[in-house]
């Protein structure tokens, strides 16, 4: 965190500079996984958006699109890969399936939570971690974004316990649905995240997770199912980034780099900061709804995290034995440091009644 600050305060009078904004250098149009106007969009994209702009003195235009104006919104990494658009923004969640290593970064029940997420990725190695990973993929990675925990579900049925869960259609995506589909017997379904609101209404699926309370509430997946399912033990943190292919960052002058990354992480500090602020006050709204929220019991909570930490474990160990070990490498590095954080971090206060 030291090193962000020190670089932003440097890279802050570069902007400041002579006054008036200096000729626009670059434009890229940056698609997301997500429709305009979404939390994700506006909070993530639009902000990383203005502070490129602040950052650079205008030098760099960064134009966000919504989901499916230039690509599929589950095809952005393919979009900047075959060039159909300089950069784009989206999740490792949707490349589970492609290549697990993604699920450490992703996100996974049984992982990090938010605090010792962020200090993971920003001060011991889980940035540079990703950006190898993209690197071997001919690409460059900004992480543009790190989220609070999400909200378990929005549920037309009660859950209470695994029995519960037996049978249920389930919107979800990456490694919590190999976990509900494996351990417990539900049956995931992955649609794109405009979709997810009339799905559920409809009841096309019998529960859905999208994001943290103040990412779902204008989504209105509170009025479409009466039940709200916490706490987000599927996803107790999330990471998004902006990604282009790598002869495309490498055309740009060192400074513009140095500030692009900068604005990178300047958006994804103020992003999380700006969740925690807005979840409190959406749980409050729909605390005083007509939803029931539902609190897991610890027990349960500790069941399904074990069955998280169960498969990306045995995910890890699959591809090593394929000679892929790279998986396994990573997650002995995470869980060594998570372990860390669980054992020496009872000395944070934490404001719970």
């Amino acid at each position: 965190m030291l090193d962000f600050l020190k670089g932003w305060a440097l890279a802050a009078p570069v902007m400041l500079a002579g006054g008036a904004a200096l000729a626009q250098e670059v434009t890229w149009q940056v698609p997301t996984s997500v429709p305009e106007g979404s939390p994700f969009y506006v909070n993530f994209l639009e902000r990383f958006a203005e502070n490129v702009d602040t950052l650079t003195g205008g030098r760099v235009e960064i134009e966000p699109f919504g989901a499916g104006v230039l690509v599929p919104a589950l095809k952005v990494y393919e979009g900047v890969k075959d060039g159909v658009i300089a950069a784009g923004h989206s999740t490792p969640s949707y490349l589970v399936n492609q290549d697990p290593v993604n699920a450490i970064f992703a996100g996974f029940p049984g992982g990090m939570g938010p605090e010792a997420y962020i200090t993971w990725i920003y001060e011991d190695g889980g940035k540079d971690a990703l950006y190898e990973l993209r690197a071997a993929e001919g690409l460059k990675s900004l992480v543009v974004g790190i989220g609070s925990s999400e909200i378990m579900a929005h549920s037309n049925v009660p859950i209470r316990t695994a029995a519960d869960l037996k049978g249920l259609k389930y919107r979800t995506s990456g490694p919590w649905a190999e976990v509900m589909k494996e351990y417990f017997g539900a049956v995931p379904t992955v649609v794109p995240p405009g979709e997810i609101y009339t799905l559920l209404q409809r009841k096309g699926v019998d529960l859905i997770e999208w994001g943290p309370p103040s990412g779902n509430l204008p989504e209105g997946f509170h009025e479409a199912a009466k039940y709200i399912i916490v706490p987000g033990v599927h996803q107790p943190t999330f990471l998004w980034e902006v990604v282009l292919k790598q002869e495309t960052w490498d055309a740009l002058p060192a400074d513009l780099q140095g500030l692009i990354d900068k604005a990178a992480d300047l958006t994804t500090m103020q992003g999380l900061l700006h969740f925690y602020s807005q979840d409190i006050k959406a749980m409050e709204t729909y605390r005083s709804g007509a939803n029931e929220i539902i609190t897991l019991d610890p027990a349960f909570v500790e069941e399904l995290s074990e069955a998280g930490q169960d498969w990306i474990a045995k995910t890890a160990e699959a591809q090593k034995a394929e000679g892929k070990p790279a998986m396994s490498e990573l997650l002995a590095k995470y869980e060594a440091f998570e372990h860390s954080w669980s054992a020496e971090s009872s000395y944070l206060i934490r404001n719970q009644d």
